[in-house]
């Protein structure tokens, strides 16, 4: 896959793994987002190392990120999406979500799929839908596991 770079004013959304802030991914991750508070270091590092990976930049710092699990034929899952909260209000989630949605090695696939529990809106302008037969669906799901 070819990283990809695209620029907004002072603003920069990178596929470039080797820009990405590990440190302050893993802050954020761990201490911010509540789908994985208490997530460990090398957890992080894991997911990224084996996903497709948006870092969102303003100038070098990392503001915002976003990954991609997928095997880029059929399925997608969109995961850990998150803009710094002194960056929100820039129109920076809608460029980031264009960006993923846009991007040349994700088209044609059957099923995006992903949790939210606040963001909802977001993703609905991107076509995104609530699940339409839920009683088809199954998940094992161990909500304590960064916490035992």
């Amino acid at each position: 896959m070819k990283n990809i770079a695209l620029y907004k004013d002072q603003f920069c959304i990178s596929t470039d793994k080797s820009r990405l802030d590990i440190d302050a991914i893993h802050v954020f991750l761990s201490t911010k987002a509540y789908w994985c508070l208490n997530i460990p270091k090398e957890t992080v590092r894991d997911a990224i190392q084996n996903s497709m990976c948006f870092g969102v930049y303003l100038n070098e710092k990392q503001i915002g990120f976003a990954r991609i699990i997928s095997d880029f034929s059929t399925i997608a899952y969109l995961g850990d999406v998150y803009i710094l909260e002194e960056y929100r209000g820039n129109g920076l989630s809608k460029w980031l979500m264009e960006t993923i949605m846009n991007h040349p090695d994700l088209q044609g696939l059957r099923r995006w799929i992903l949790l939210t529990g606040d963001a909802h809106g977001l993703y609905r302008q991107f076509g995104w839908t609530d699940i339409a037969d839920p009683t088809k669906w199954m998940e094992l799901h161990n909500k304590n596991v960064y916490s035992e």
